[in-house]
């Protein structure tokens, strides 16, 4: 795992949304917002949940700061559109079937749990600034926090 720091260019990715529309960082960045690209491991698990969760209910106060949320995983658009109407979803998900994304970020890769090793993605996110480097990178976190982490930074970069 080769994992983007602090400066590094972000990948321009193109993915499938939740409804399947394709979605393309760089009309973000064009925009003039910044973005939070924040990657998971399976919608609708526990801590999957809450970090969404807690992303949607600050959405107002990233919104302010000028910030677009992505969340990306390897789940397929059906699951993510699920997991949007279920827990009401303020936000766009993006499909990564094949880790491409994951890859480019360099937060797929070699994973232990409960004494078994697979790959799959590390739970990073990133801020991309809209000159589209890397601004941030979050990386030691809890699922249930990660927003408020993510907004203490932003006031510190004063973004």
């Amino acid at each position: 795992m080769n994992t983007l720091t602090v400066g590094d260019n972000a990948p321009l990715f193109e993915l499938a949304d939740q409804h399947g529309n394709l979605v393309k960082l760089a009309d973000t960045l064009k925009e003039n917002k910044q973005a939070l690209v924040y990657f998971y491991p399976k919608a609708m698990t526990p801590g999957c949940t809450v970090q969404a969760q807690n992303l949607r209910d600050a959405k107002s106060e990233l919104d302010a700061l000028n910030v677009s949320v992505f969340g990306i995983s390897p789940d397929e658009v059906k699951r993510l559109d699920k997991f949007c109407l279920r827990d009401e979803l303020n936000f766009t998900l993006l499909s990564d079937i094949d880790h491409k994304v994951a890859d480019d970020f360099g937060v797929w890769g070699l994973k232990k749990f409960m004494g078994r090793e697979y790959d799959g993605i590390h739970r990073l996110s990133f801020l991309v600034g809209t000159d589209g480097k890397i601004a941030h990178v979050f990386n030691k976190f809890k699922t249930k926090d990660h927003h408020q982490v993510v907004l203490d930074v932003l006031a510190e970069l004063k973004v």
